[in-house]
């Protein structure tokens, strides 16, 4: 891939160094890498490695360089046509977003640190498609103040290179150029700006005092800004006062691992602190966001956390900065080796370049342009779990079978859509863009789910139909997939659906009746391939989740409940009355506390609350916002389930747990029949014995159902493979064409 890093600069920083190092190594991995910034003293290091620079003064934030910085970033775009453009910095994100939205190239970040977040500084953030952080409680701050997915961050690490910073790096050159002689160094390495050069100050305020405590010790302070001049003249001055160099200010520099390599304890945070316990050398971690100490096998846990940045911290003072720093030089020589053993341990094992480079070549794979472009149509957008599960599950089917399809999600709302799940998603009721997403893909996908069945209204079925029919007028193939079809009751909806099926280049059906639904309108293609739904392929969420959201609902680790799912529905009479008596004799009788589930919570609350208020028992309610995935957990940890939707009781077999159907619909009885699972019963004739008596069979024979629904679902997992290599074989078809 070519990839294009956009930055503020090249100069002292650990974010600086970062963008260097990353850059090295994509160009290691046969990558072509060029980069644009202001420039600094790291433009002759990548160019050494081949890697192109193009200033730009990205680094202010006045109209007239950003202007000139967007001019030149264009420019620069347009020529060099890159696969992924890669910012790492506020005001080149801001610029790169204002740009993609012209030129349409993939977008991606990677968030350094913590930002102000109110007014316009608000509105210059632009986090890309995809964004990645150095640290847990970056990713949180993510999450919290600008609303991204949890789906769209990944989390990284600030990547050393632990051969060029190691104890075996000879820092006698560095001492005798600077005139440090044989005496106790401590160093800091950091851009010296107002944000960034607290602890430079400190070592300055405190240099009197060490110098009494620690007679000859020396103040080794390396890095340039616009706080240089202020501080080097501090530096001279402490000097006169102790009449002799004490502090010593590089500017910038870039043999940082000469210069660590002469110090003995090192003051800082961040990436140079990493670099320095890379070399060995003890590090007190202190800087402007907070004061962690002298790093010791204890405070691993939050050093990683906050990406050895202190966030978590109380505020660093000089006292604190004084009293880690004796304490370090205090150490006997074999103390102070094991401590910085240890600390290149930790950096050997979390923080390699190998991995900071996958993470970034792992998060380009996810949003560069891909050789296929498909359209999904379906039920997208509306809040409903099921249909969500499918959307999920089509997508990462697919994405798992090709990294080369890309997918485009028509959706009611696709704001959330991209927000909960990262996908790009048009307003499926906004034409002229469906047109121009249909226009511009190799197909359409149709599905999965009931989309074409007149029982909800025609309006709904002519929806998708002309969908279809839109985009086969455009010459593009369309795919059915894993449709369930009908019920289709009225005539002209029944020709309808026939014509479109005829027409349809794959048609691949979630189970037999769907099929049959099909012949008796008349169909007589043979190539109809029943497979399976496709959320029998999605995975469910890590068991933690499932856990908080079951404390949630009031039940502790380890209950055994059975989870009802039940929705609104006209003419079901005393269908809730005889429910909640199933429920209160699986409590009185089993022992299984009653959790409802809300599938699609607007529309299935009422209908849970009625059944509640009708026991005679307890009974829970999970009525927080809760994923597929999470809500699939939840699902796995019960003994039984009740389902009147059909994704519940989908969910249920994918985790294995037996289930009885509540049929309000035929495509209900017919998933039953394809998983061998019994009907308690039509919710609009719904008789509470004999539900009762169905349950306690089920219940008789738990352990042979739970055996025969666990091949059933991993026969119906592998079956629903059978869609993703069917669209893969039409997009090659059409590309062989071509």
């Amino acid at each position: 891939m070519k990839i294009l890093m956009a930055t503020m600069g090249l100069d002292i920083g650990g974010a600086e160094t970062h963008i260097v190092e990353l850059s090295k190594q994509l160009r290691l991995r046969g990558h072509q890498v060029v980069v644009v910034s202001n420039g600094g003293v790291y433009v002759p290091e990548i160019a050494a490695a081949g890697i192109r620079h193009f200033p730009a003064p990205m680094h202010r934030r006045s109209a007239r360089d950003m202007l000139r910085s967007l001019r030149i970033l264009s420019r620069v775009i347009r020529e060099e046509r890159p696969d992924v453009v890669h910012a790492h910095a506020r005001i080149p994100a801001f610029l790169c977003g204002l740009l993609q939205k012209r030129l349409h190239f993939p977008f991606v970040t990677t968030c350094h640190g913590v930002y102000q977040v109110s007014g316009a500084l608000k509105l210059l953030s632009n986090w890309g498609e995809h964004t990645l952080t150095v640290s847990e409680d970056i990713r949180d701050y993510l999450e919290r103040k600008y609303g991204i997915p949890p789906q769209r961050i990944t989390l990284t690490i600030n990547g050393i290179d632990t051969q060029k910073f190691s104890p075996a790096v000879s820092g006698a050159g560095v001492r005798e150029e600077l005139g440090l002689g044989d005496g106790l160094v401590i160093g800091h390495v950091s851009r010296l700006t107002p944000a960034t050069s607290v602890t430079a100050r400190q070592l300055l305020e405190l240099a009197p005092r060490l110098d009494r405590e620690l007679p000859g010790v020396r103040l080794l302070i390396v890095g340039g800004g616009e706080d240089f001049p202020e501080l080097a003249a501090q530096a001279e001055e402490v000097n006169r006062r102790l009449g002799r160099a004490c502090a010593v200010m590089t500017g910038p520099r870039t043999d940082i691992s000469e210069l660590l390599a002469a110090c003995d304890l090192f003051a800082g945070v961040s990436r140079a602190a990493l670099e320095a316990m890379s070399a060995g050398r003890p590090a007190v971690l202190s800087g402007a966001q907070g004061h962690t100490g002298l790093f010791v096998p204890r405070l691993l846990d939050k050093a990683v956390d906050t990406n050895f940045c202190c966030r978590s911290d109380p505020p660093a003072t000089p006292d604190r900065l004084l009293e880690d720093l004796l304490a370090a030089a205090r150490l006997s020589p074999e103390q102070r080796r094991q401590l910085g053993e240890y600390g290149r341990e930790v950096v050997q094992e979390r923080y390699s370049l190998e991995r900071m480079t996958q993470d970034s070549l792992e998060m380009y794979e996810r949003v560069r342009r891909r050789k296929y472009h498909v359209v999904m149509s379906g039920y997208y957008g509306f809040s409903n779990a099921g249909d969500d599960a499918i959307l999920q599950s089509i997508h990462q089917s697919i994405r798992e079978a090709s990294g080369e399809v890309e997918v485009t999600v028509l959706s009611n709302d696709p704001q959330q859509t991209a927000r909960c799940y990262g996908m790009k998603a048009l307003s499926r009721f906004r034409f002229p863009t469906v047109f121009r997403a249909l226009w511009g893909c190799d197909a359409l996908i149709s599905g999965g789910g009931s989309l074409l069945q007149d029982r909800t209204s025609t309006r709904s079925i002519l929806y998708y139909l002309s969908i279809m029919r839109c985009a086969q007028l455009l010459g593009k193939p369309v795919m059915l997939y894993a449709n369930g079809i009908g019920p289709v009751d009225k005539p002209g909806n029944r020709r309808r659906v026939k014509r479109a099926v005829e027409r349809a280049a794959v048609v691949t059906l979630r189970d037999r009746s769907s099929a049959q639904e099909l012949r008796e309108m008349g169909v007589a293609r043979e190539d109809l391939h029943v497979t399976a739904d496709p959320v029998f392929r999605l995975e469910c969420a890590p068991p933690g989740r499932s856990a908080r959201l079951l404390r949630a609902a009031g039940l502790e680790e380890n209950t055994p409940f059975a989870a009802v799912s039940v929705r609104e529905w006209p003419g079901t009479g005393d269908f809730p009355a005889g429910l909640a008596r199933l429920c209160d004799h699986l409590r009185r009788t089993y022992g299984l506390e009653i959790l409802f589930l809300l599938m699609q919570p607007h529309k299935d609350r009422e209908a849970a609350g009625q059944i509640r208020q009708a026991m005679e028992e307890p009974s829970s309610l999970l009525d927080v916002p809760s994923t597929p995935q999470e809500l699939m957990g939840v699902l796995g940890r019960s003994k039984l389930c009740l389902a009147m939707r059909l994704h519940t009781l989908i969910f249920a077999a994918r985790m294995s747990v037996p289930t009885l159907g509540l049929v309000y619909d035929p495509k209900v009885s017919s998933y039953l029949r394809e998983l061998d699972m019994p009907s308690a019963g039509d919710v609009c004739s719904f008789d509470s014995a004999a539900a009762i008596g169905q349950a306690d069979r089920l219940m008789a024979q738990y352990s042979l159902c739970r055996r025969r629904l666990q091949e059933k679902s991993a026969a119906l997992a592998q079956a629903a493979r059978e869609n993703e290599r069917l669209l893969l074989e039409l997009l090659e078809r059409g590309e062989a064409k071509r």
